[in-house]
Order: C-alpha cells, then structure tokens, then sequence
C-alpha cells in the first residue's frame, strides 16, 4: 500500500517538538536533585516517566522521515 512520510514543513516541526521535550525532560531529570518539596518532587518524577516513552517514539517517528539535502 502507501507509505505515509513526513513533509518538509512536517519534519522540521516535529523537530521543533522534539528538541523542546528533550530540553524540558532534562530539566525535570535535573530539577529532581535539588528540589526540596516532595509534592514537586513527585510530579518531576511523573514528568519523567511520562515523557521519557513518548519522546522515544517520537524519535522513532522522526527518523522515519526522509530529508533530501
């Protein structure tokens, strides 16, 4: 049948997407080591395993994608 491939506009979006969830994961992943309060500590550590699968399918996703230069 057909395969479904990403755009270009579509690609580079979901780029976008991924770097911000990286960036946001390691500050959870950061935050936790010095966070006193445990309800904030707590919902770091849900952050972090709730985005960590995401992000890789999401990476899985992308590279998928096919960029011709």
């Amino acid at each position: 049948m057909f395969e479904k491939k990403l755009a270009l506009h579509e690609t580079m979006e979901f780029h976008e997407v991924i770097n911000f969830m990286t960036t946001s994961l390691l500050k959870s992943k950061l935050s936790q080591g010095v966070v006193f309060d445990d309800d904030l500590r707590a919902l770091l550590d849900k952050n972090v395993k709730l985005s960590t699968p995401a992000l890789e399918a999401m990476i899985k996703l992308y590279e998928k994608s096919e960029l011709e230069y």
